[in-house]
């Protein structure tokens, strides 16, 4: 047996739920001392570049929840796709994977797709859409920067919570683990824009201690086994507007967003690659 596939079985014997919410509840624990070891064990082992950060001392930090969702110095992270036909990156991370959807399937790794309906929760109705449209994956490691922002302007329409396991979502198990996104816990947001709708998928991962959102907070955990979905006005009121670049969600230990768009929407930048480094802010890609 190779090293991948050791580590791939390790994750399947794993209690992947139980060892996530347990990480949880100490990552929001004010331990003093020793959550400040830990923090500075974080940085050191992953390189994080504190200087980025409003609040560069770790000791200002009184748990390793606010330290991982800590904010950035705004002048760190400049807004580049500021033109009116520019899609913006939504996260610091790594381009996983982009391009086509294919009649319902989207494009993994090496040898595996996955279902576009399965992935944004079951219905067909949510997933006809982006049926024939384009994706694109982001992988965030732990050193990034976890606070999630808006890639055009759109209007909430829905959210849905979908239940699953909590398989680690880095390159190496992409490759191994078939269906991998759309078995993961994750959470749905489908909008509404000027072109349509466009939909951000939050997926959950080991150890993620929560995924959260601006207009309804901690998400995940917990949320059973069932799907549960939220609608929202379009209009009026209770209508939630957020702009491009506003910040959306949020995760509490690294993990993956997904974003989907209908057909002939976007036209991806002309030098992105997979594995490339993406920085909240930059250019995605233009309207087709």
């Amino acid at each position: 047996m190779n090293l991948d596939k050791l580590k791939i079985q390790i994750q399947h014997l794993t209690p992947k739920h139980g060892l996530s919410r347990l990480v949880g509840k100490y990552a929001a624990a004010r331990w003093g001392w020793l959550t400040q070891l830990f923090i500075r064990f974080f940085i050191w082992r992953y390189k994080v570049d504190m200087s980025e950060a409003i609040i560069e001392n770790p000791s200002g930090y009184k748990t390793f929840n606010d330290f991982f969702t800590r904010y950035l110095k705004p002048e760190v992270r400049p807004f580049k796709a500021s033109g009116d036909k520019q899609f913006a990156h939504p996260v610091d991370g790594a381009m996983s994977q982009f391009g086509d959807i294919e009649d319902g399937r989207i494009f993994q790794a090496k040898g595996h797709y996955y279902s576009l309906t399965e992935l944004v929760g079951g219905d067909p109705r949510d997933a006809h859409p982006f049926r024939n449209g384009d994706f694109a994956t982001v992988y965030l490691a732990p050193r990034d920067y976890h606070r999630i922002h808006m890639p055009w302007d759109g209007t909430l329409r829905k959210m849905i919570y979908v239940p699953g396991d909590l398989y680690s979502v880095n390159p190496m198990t992409a490759a191994n683990v078939p269906n991998l996104f759309a078995r993961n816990e994750r959470v749905v947001a489908i909008f509404d824009s000027e072109f349509g709708k466009f939909a951000m998928v939050l997926v959950g991962a080991t150890i993620v201690a929560s995924i959260g959102t601006v207009w309804s907070g901690t998400v995940t955990p917990p949320r059973g086994p069932k799907v549960h979905s939220w609608e929202y006005p379009g209009s009026g009121d209770q209508a939630i507007h957020l702009k491009k670049g506003e910040e959306m969600g949020h995760f509490k230990l690294g993990s993956t967003v997904i974003l989907l768009f209908p057909e002939d929407i976007i036209d991806f930048a002309d030098d992105l690659k997979p594995l490339d480094t993406t920085r909240m802010g930059e250019i995605l890609g233009e309207r087709d």
